[in-house]
């Protein structure tokens, strides 16, 4: 498992690494049933506190990726919960119901835009095309 965190970024260190291990699941590359590393020696190869590497564990047990399972370690539970399809729904419908928020308070297109890319940006991702890959 290949996990880096960049300690110059302005995203918190078990940010980076919750992320990561979240493209991880979501790509396929982490399976159902697939065991995390140790919380110890996670933070010791990445030069963390374990409480860094904890938290992103916990983090993504909270959104149902992960289960610790105590001594036996922190398995892989399922996939990002939605298909493309489902996906593609949900985003549209959004899509609208915020467009005629925006018209409805006299903004336009550029307003619209410009506030999807600044929610964007708080989250600490990076942006992506309409398909899902980073752009």
């Amino acid at each position: 498992m290949n996990l880096s965190v960049d300690p110059s970024s302005p995203t918190p260190p078990f940010e980076q690494i919750r992320a990561q291990l979240q493209q991880m699941i979501a790509g396929g590359v982490l399976a159902e049933g697939a065991r995390l590393p140790p919380i110890r020696q996670l933070a010791g190869d990445l030069g963390l506190a374990n409480n860094t590497v904890a938290r992103a564990y916990r983090e993504l047990e909270i959104d149902g990726l992960v289960e610790a399972k105590g001594r036996h370690g922190t398995v892989v539970t399922g996939t990002v919960a939605m298909n493309r399809k489902q996906r593609k729904q949900v985003v549209d419908h959004a899509a609208e119901t915020f467009a005629r928020e925006v018209q409805h308070h006299g903004g336009g297109l550029d307003d619209a835009l410009e506030a999807v890319r600044q929610a964007f940006g708080g989250f600490g991702s990076p942006a992506s095309t309409a398909d899902g890959r980073a752009s």
